[in-house]
């Protein structure tokens, strides 16, 4: 790669990456189409984009550790409960057709968006609510799901943790992209690249390097510019995501 490419590539990954730093998901936006532009086979580029987007989560966890803002015993259980569907998802998504996946993540992200517009007051204060053995249980069903179409798709699936995080356990904005980054960021990502790899995606390592460095940087910016900026903010940084990878999405599956 030369130096306008790799770049074109770095500049890519440090935006994507701060953006969803900041918002709490969506690092593929921007990262992964860039890839495949450059060259990179779907599963080539999906499993090369797991592997860098675990920086995100080294980077936004150095921060968010550093002010205080990441409660450890959540952190360990939405990691735990959403493992076992990123697995499974990372093996399925080289046998299941691409352009329909990306139409229904497409829609339900949307969703997500059109949800926090409407829902006024949504993760402006924390309200605890759900945390009892019930209601983790079903909470923990839930991430587990959101597993599968993490470990199987390539953007917008950290977005759909955060919200959930807000409306099931009644975090706030800061709270859950903090919990969301780090757990997904650097360990469903993780998880999942491993998991892609084995099922027989190789990775494209001369750009991890790059990739890696984007990432890191845009992490930890972001988390810097989330713990100074209200929720919201954040709020509305959130929902501006979720209908730009929304509409993406849809367009590219048609």
């Amino acid at each position: 790669m030369d130096f306008l490419n790799s770049l074109g590539l770095f500049i890519g990954s440090l935006i994507s990456n701060t953006l969803a730093s900041l918002s709490g998901g969506g690092a593929g936006l921007i990262q992964f189409p860039l890839l495949i532009f450059l060259g990179l086979p779907f599963s080539i580029a999906l499993a090369t984009h797991k592997v860098a987007s675990v920086a995100l989560g080294v980077g936004a966890a150095i921060k968010h550790l550093r002010q205080g803002t990441l409660s450890l015993k959540f952190t360990l259980y939405v990691i735990l409960t959403g493992a076992i569907g990123v697995i499974i998802g990372a093996n399925l998504i080289l046998s299941f057709p691409e352009n329909i996946a990306e139409a229904a993540l497409g829609m339900l992200i949307l969703s997500l968006g059109i949800y926090s517009l409407m829902k006024k007051e949504l993760g402006q204060n924390e309200n605890a609510i759900h945390r009892d053995i019930k209601g983790m249980i079903v909470g923990g069903l839930g991430l587990a799901i959101i597993g599968v179409l993490n470990g199987s798709l390539t953007a917008g699936t950290g977005l759909f943790v955060t919200l959930f995080l807000i409306r099931w356990f009644g975090f706030n904005y800061k709270q859950a992209v903090a919990l969301t980054l780090v757990s997904v960021g650097l360990f469903w990502n993780g998880i999942g690249a491993i998991a892609i790899y084995q099922a027989g995606a190789p990775i494209y390592w001369p750009w991890i390097p790059v990739l890696l460095l984007g990432s890191l940087l845009g992490g930890y910016l972001g988390a810097h510019l989330a713990h100074q900026k209200s929720n919201q903010l954040i709020k509305r940084c959130f929902e501006a995501l979720t209908f730009i990878i929304g509409f993406k999405l849809l367009f590219s599956a048609f």
